[in-house]
């Protein structure tokens, strides 16, 4: 047992309480890898005494007065401090920060850094930096004054009851007890060597006290190296037990339904399809389960790209099931399947093609008759494709022979539910998911090499540029007026148009809505978000009088929303007002302009995707982004990178660096739990691809890691038993 497993409370006491229950750090390992989030370089302790103007200063010392001045004639106002150490004063300057008048009590004492400077010929320190002991004299003061004092301070993510500055105190009380020769290298030696690395209770002492840039950044290289190799080896070591596992080989016959399909095609594939087809081909045709990654721009051809994999199974005798995150989207890819397909998704009927097959729906709104006949067809082998929502995971739901799961933007997909549809086959199905812009879970886990990954960058013939841009509503009312004006100037040339609001606007809606406002989150003192039936009423009118404007929305009835859709497909709707259920695979090609209205509710990925569905016909598409905010917010900046590229993966970067990459191994897509503490997906992707190479090179050398027990240690304390069963599954 590794040093790093001891209990936090064997060593520090009392204090282990906090550090578990407000950080949840409970062992020596858990604190040792709670990494500063930045450093302060600070001067040397001094005395107030023997200050010295332009000198940065470290000062220990007691608030003696604390006085709120109004500045004269003009807003503002400065807060004046003046601290004292016993033998001398110095005063502290804040601008237009009252609010720190509250904690900057007289009787306080604390540590104060920054520059020494003169006003009115008093050494004063401007907005300087500071860490506060308590209500009165604390015990543990001295020697956080001592580890403050280093020149370059460690500052930690901390909890209300455990400060930066106790967490330092805590750190340096295990580091100085630890015995080193108890803490196994998880690295193999010739590895670090290799790579110029330092050892791991070096990199542990230097990234938590480093002297100087030169010591943190050594600790940083190899702790990075610590997280991109011991993920790897987990990857690759689910890797190497898929290619173990006995599949079912799918290889398509000669002459048969993929033939068949093909040739009715009246356009030719991209060279970008016909090569990830190949590479998709090639893993179907091998005895151990696909696991591939489809990533492509909107409107690039993903889908016929999956249905020539689902005919090719079908043509070795399997069965293949698309699995589609709404009933909208489902409905979507079945009547466009079917379509494309013609007599060939008329197996066993009158009029079908003497290679064809079955194509089935199956959703959980449908009627009984109708799910009785789509459950008969799938058990009994007739439909070769079903196409389905969540219903296709219930129990009930059986297959002759599963060869083959599509997962269609597979990010709205848990891994349990993932699971549970692959497990409906005897031996493991070939997997293939699909997304159009990857969420940050989804691009850190392409980088980390999780899943092969095929990429289709080239749109094909025909397809029109979109034009976005942000509309202003607040500064500019007019361009509001003029984006209603294009929808007009569109529906007269006959073509057609969406308006995308966040909410619907329905009962059960403005319940959520007066709940959400008794619990308003903090700083969110904006007006409530537009709804789909509100905006329908006012367009209808107002500024969109007298053109045919229907409304799309999740709570309608599934034939009350495939009925809008059908009329919206054939051209007798001009204007369809909805909520995001037309994200993804609506595809309607007369569809020209999109409005999309607080564009800045909405994230990075679901505006690129609701872009996605205009411009897919041969005339130009417009998206206009409307929203309230400032120019110089956050949000309105966001929107202007989405305004400013077409590029779906530079904007999945944009989504990654404002929401970190998720727990890569577990299931958040958010950067809140992000098992990366070091280690940058979009900074380290050289460190990442090397950590790959040598961890696939161990782990065929060695598969159960025997030569390397510290490194099965560390990946066991990686992992834990939710992320190893995550591994297991996914």
């Amino acid at each position: 047992m590794s040093a790093l497993d001891d209990p936090l409370k064997k060593h520090l006491g009392t204090p282990a309480k906090q550090l578990a229950e407000g950080l949840e750090l409970h062992t020596v390992g858990d604190l040792l890898h709670h990494f500063p989030r930045r450093y302060n370089e600070r001067g040397e302790l001094t005395s107030l005494d023997s200050l010295e103007v332009d000198e940065h200063v470290t000062v220990v010392a007691r608030i003696e007065k604390c006085t709120l001045i109004p500045f004269r004639g003009r807003k503002g106002d400065r807060l004046e401090v003046v601290v004292t150490d016993g033998r001398g004063r110095l005063s502290l300057t804040f601008f237009n920060q009252r609010w720190r008048e509250k904690e900057l009590r007289p009787g306080r004492s604390g540590m104060f850094a920054g520059k020494v400077g003169v006003f009115n010929r008093t050494r004063q320190l401007t907005n300087p930096d500071y860490e506060l002991f308590g209500d009165g004299d604390d015990p543990d003061a001295p020697k956080a004054a001592d580890r403050f004092a280093g020149r370059l301070i460690p500052v930690y993510p901390a909890s209300a009851k455990t400060p930066s500055w106790r967490l330092a105190l805590a750190v340096d009380t295990i580091l100085d007890g630890m015995d080193w020769t108890q803490v196994p290298d998880p690295v193999p030696a010739s590895l670090l060597a290799e790579r110029g690395l330092i050892p791991l209770h070096q990199a542990l002492e230097q990234i938590h006290r480093p002297r100087n840039q030169a010591e943190r950044l050594a600790a940083q290289d190899r702790l990075k190296w610590d997280e991109a190799f011991v993920l790897q080896v987990a990857l690759a070591r689910r890797r190497a037990d898929d290619s173990a596992r006995p599949a079912v080989a799918r290889r398509p016959r000669v002459g048969a339904l993929l033939d068949a399909f093909d040739a009715k095609l009246p356009f030719t594939l991209t060279d970008g399809q016909q090569r990830v087809c190949a590479e998709i081909f090639a893993d179907l045709a091998t005895e151990h389960p696909m696991h591939r990654l489809l990533q492509g721009e909107v409107g690039s051809g993903k889908t016929l790209v999956a249905l020539r994999a689902m005919l090719a199974v079908v043509d070795a005798g399997g069965q293949a099931a698309l699995l589609a995150p709404t009933e909208v989207l489902a409905q979507q890819h079945h009547r466009s399947i079917v379509e494309m397909m013609g007599e060939l998704a008329q197996g066993g009927m009158l009029g079908g093609a003497e290679h064809g097959t079955k194509v089935t729906l199956l959703t959980g709104s449908m009627g009984v008759p109708a799910r009785r006949q789509a459950l008969l067809d799938l058990v009994s082998g007739e439909a070769g494709i079903v196409i389905g929502t969540h219903a296709l995971i219930e129990d009930k739901v059986q297959f002759l022979d599963l060869g083959l799961v599509v997962v269609d933007e597979q990010h709205r997909f848990g891994v349990e539910q993932r699971d549970a549809l692959r497990a409906k086959a005897e031996r493991p199905p070939h997997l293939l998911v699909m997304t159009a812009t990857p969420i940050p879970r989804t691009v850190a886990m392409t980088v980390f090499g999780d899943l092969e990954t095929s990429v289709l960058d080239q749109l094909p013939a025909g397809r029109s540029p979109i034009s976005s841009h942000v509309v202003p509503a607040l500064e500019r009312p007019n361009f509001l007026a003029r984006a209603w004006e294009r929808i007009r100037e569109e529906a007269g040339k006959g073509h057609q148009a969406y308006v995308v609001t966040p909410r619907i606007g329905d009962e059960e809606d403005e319940k959520a809505l007066k709940k959400a406002a008794k619990e308003p989150k903090e700083g969110d003192d904006r007006r409530p978000p537009l709804a789909v039936l509100d905006v329908a009423q006012e367009l209808r009118g107002g500024p969109l009088a007298g053109l045919r404007v229907e409304v799309l929305h999740g709570r309608m009835a599934p034939d009350a929303k495939d009925e809008v859709m059908r009329a919206y497909s054939a051209g007798e709707v001009d204007v369809l007002v909805a909520t995001t259920v037309i994200e993804v695979g609506v595809n309607v090609p007369n569809a020209t302009v999109m409005v999309i209205m607080d564009a800045d509710r909405f994230g990075v990925s679901q505006l690129h995707q609701l872009r996605g569905r205009v411009g897919r016909g041969s005339a130009p598409g417009l998206c206009l982004l409307v929203t309230d905010m400032p120019a110089a917010s956050a949000a309105r900046q966001r929107l202007d990178a989405v305004a400013d590229t077409l590029d779906g993966f530079e904007l999945s970067r944009i989504d990654l660096e404002q929401r970190r990459e998720g727990d890569v191994l577990g299931q958040a897509q958010s950067g809140v739990r992000s098992s990366l503490r070091v280690l940058s997906v979009l900074e380290d992707e050289d460190v990442i691809a090397a950590a790959r190479d040598e961890a696939t090179a161990l782990v065929a050398a060695d598969p159960e890691l025997t030569d390397h027990p510290a490194l099965r240690s560390a990946l066991d304390s990686l992992l834990g038993a939710e992320r190893a069963e995550y591994l297991e599954k996914g």
